[in-house]
């Protein structure tokens, strides 16, 4: 064949190709931009319709973008799929996922016990809050005593599980326990419970403060944190001893704990105020994020501790905070009182109950904007992310427990 007729073909199939390639960059920035338009939207849809009594199987999906090159957003492409209820003789304040597939819920006076579910959501056991104080070395309460667990945490190492009391019952105690209270005095000190992971049965109690609420475990297994209600004031508990061996005052209605990463700082919502304590874990010392907002009541730290997130339960909202600066960086209006979070495992999904609007807000972590908001039983007050079978579990404390596939 000639050279000119060789190099005349070669030059048209290279044309050839290169209109292809400019044609498959064009088509593909058009799917990017387009992807990228859709990511960007994410407001709130319009107040969902009033809870019906029971849940039925609901399904919340946002759509998932067309191209793989848009970066995975949780807040965009989780889908909660509601695969069971739980019911029975519950009343659950809190649940715990404890990442061994465990879940706990802390049933409060009402049911007086700890129900233990596998991660799919069947009853393993049921613990009673009533326990021989005797036995642990605490004199002045003869008999059984009885509990209201309230909140619960897993330490790091997986090998217990504490729960808050929110007022003991039995011989030589006090008033019982209440949310009006007015400080100091007149209310007998609670306890926590350690519960054996592998047992799951009480082997540990360590007296506190009065009406404790919130609890948290350092993540290097050193102390375990109890926010007093009504003493206004943060019990720290010495992990191997299970003792008390220092109590921080905070002023009225302490509540939701934080610890960062390091184990170096504790978050403490002071929900008589519209401040977040910033808890000093060597020296003990407070500081202080003054003016967040009205009444917040629960936190919860991003992975690597760069933000703090809060629920104001005075003022409707859900705030991130930059823990360097202190500074609020974003507030969203989630529902009537929105009560405890839960992250997902990748930090990028924020999961919020709104006790008063029963109703569940999917945030976007990265700047708060809500996802989607659906409908649930009345008055929705704990939330867990459960990360082995990444499951969303929603405690409602008119007596039942909704589980989400996530």
């Amino acid at each position: 064949m000639p050279r000119s007729r060789l190099y005349a073909g070669g030059a048209l199939v290279l044309a050839v190709m290169v209109a292809g390639i400019v044609s498959l960059v064009q088509h593909q920035s058009h799917s990017d931009r387009a992807s990228a338009a859709a990511a960007s939207r994410g407001t709130a849809p319009t107040t969902p319709s009033p809870p019906r009594p029971k849940a039925k199987k609901t399904t919340t999906t946002v759509a998932r973008s067309s191209t793989t090159t848009t970066p995975h957003d949780p807040a965009k492409d989780f889908t909660l799929t509601q695969v069971k209820t739980i019911s029975g003789h519950i009343s659950p304040k809190s649940v715990t996922a404890t990442g061994t597939g465990l879940v706990f819920a802390q049933n409060m006076m009402y049911t007086h016990t700890v129900t233990v579910y596998d991660r799919g959501g069947t009853l393993v056991k049921t613990i009673p809050d009533a326990v021989n104080l005797a036995q642990f070395g605490i004199g002045g309460h003869p008999g059984a005593s009885k509990g209201a667990p309230v909140e619960a945490a897993v330490d790091q190492a997986h090998k217990y599980v504490f729960a808050t009391n929110y007022s003991m019952y039995g011989a030589n105690f006090g008033p019982e326990g209440s949310d009006e209270c007015g400080g100091p005095g007149g209310l007998s000190p609670s306890y926590v419970y350690r519960i054996n992971l592998a047992t799951l049965a009480v082997d540990g109690v360590a007296q506190v403060g009065m009406v404790p609420k919130y609890v948290a475990v350092t993540p290097n297994d050193k102390y375990v944190l109890a926010t007093n209600w009504c003493s206004y004031d943060l019990s720290v508990v010495d992990y191997k001893s299970f003792k008390e061996v220092k109590r921080i005052p905070l002023g009225r209605y302490p509540r939701g704990i934080a610890v960062d990463p390091a184990s170096r700082v504790a978050y403490i919502a002071v929900m008589g105020s519209t401040n977040i304590a910033r808890v000093d874990l060597n020296t003990f010392g407070v500081s202080w994020y003054y003016g967040v907002g009205n009444a917040p009541r629960h936190v919860v730290l991003s992975p690597g501790g760069s933000r703090l997130f809060a629920t104001l339960n005075g003022s409707n909202q859900v705030i991130a905070i930059d823990t360097a600066s202190g500074q609020v960086v974003a507030r969203v209006s989630t529902g009537s009182q929105p009560r405890s979070m839960a992250m997902s495992s990748d930090g990028r999904a924020l999961y919020v109950v709104n006790y008063a609007s029963s109703t569940v807000s999917i945030l976007r972590s990265s700047d708060l904007a809500i996802v989607r908001t659906f409908p649930v039983p009345s008055h929705p007050i704990g939330i867990a992310y459960e990360p082995t079978a990444h499951r969303v579990w929603v405690a409602c404390y008119s007596g039942v427990i909704l589980v989400y596939d996530a």
